[in-house]
């Protein structure tokens, strides 16, 4: 990401952020409400429209508005706060329907896949159930399955865990690290310091639509530099 500028009217959200990412590399986003977090999230596969600036992936510029943007989703998986599960399917109904309607996958195939994925999510037995009958954790589990499903190169959460109860976030959490595990390119938006500090490469402090700071998580966290690293830091020990 080059140089991202967005507004809504008057209000500047991202004032010129450049934020880079290897393959491969877990970055974890953390940062005050309201400061650009989940908007610099968003921008990365199009939800919101950048008004200036470059997102490159895999060399392509998915801002010049050239692109399809359901097959840049395919590249890019996304899993929100909230599950966003349709509660009429099943859930292997609602791991099949995108790779059956968008890739054009044989039944068969996405449903072995689809299978597949719950037993990596530990939910193999939920296949046939609705998403009233599971927990949120357990929904939370299966949105993840359900964009993996894609194939994606890169997966952005943005605070999936923060609408749980703090009994289920575990469960999610430990999801989020068996796939950062397996090689994973991910951006976290979390504010979960154990996962930041246990899984991600780098963490990026983004506050007042700019990256205040950004490094090791052990670093950032035990020994950050900018003023308002430390103000930030020492409001989330408090709570």
């Amino acid at each position: 990401m080059k140089k991202i500028h967005l507004s809504y009217g008057n209000n500047a959200v991202l004032k010129g952020v450049d934020l880079s990412v290897r393959r491969g590399e877990v970055v974890v986003i953390v940062g005050p409400s309201g400061g650009g977090k989940s908007s610099l999230l968003r921008c990365a596969n199009l939800l919101q429209r950048v008004n200036s600036g470059q997102i490159l992936l895999e060399g392509e510029d998915l801002a010049g508005g050239s692109l399809n943007e359901n097959q840049i989703r395919q590249r890019v998986g996304m899993v929100f706060q909230h599950y966003h599960l349709f509660p009429h399917l099943s859930v292997l109904r609602n791991l099949t329907l995108a790779p059956r309607r968008v890739l054009k996958e044989p039944t068969g195939r996405s449903e072995a896949r689809a299978h597949e994925l719950l037993r990596k999510v530990g939910l193999a037995d939920k296949a046939n159930s609705y998403p009233d009958q599971l927990s949120g954790g357990q929904q939370q589990r299966v949105a993840i399955a359900r964009a993996l499903m894609m194939q994606p190169h890169v997966m952005l959460f943005d605070e999936a865990t923060s609408a749980l109860d703090p009994e289920l976030v575990g469960e999610v959490l430990a999801v989020m690290k068996d796939l950062a595990k397996s090689g994973m390119t991910m951006l976290v938006v979390t504010h979960e310091m154990g996962f930041a500090r246990e899984v991600g490469d780098r963490l990026v402090l983004v506050a007042g639509g700019n990256i205040v700071e950004q490094g090791p998580p052990a670093q950032v966290l035990d020994r950050p530099q900018h003023e308002r690293t430390k103000q930030f830091l020492s409001r989330m020990t408090r709570h």
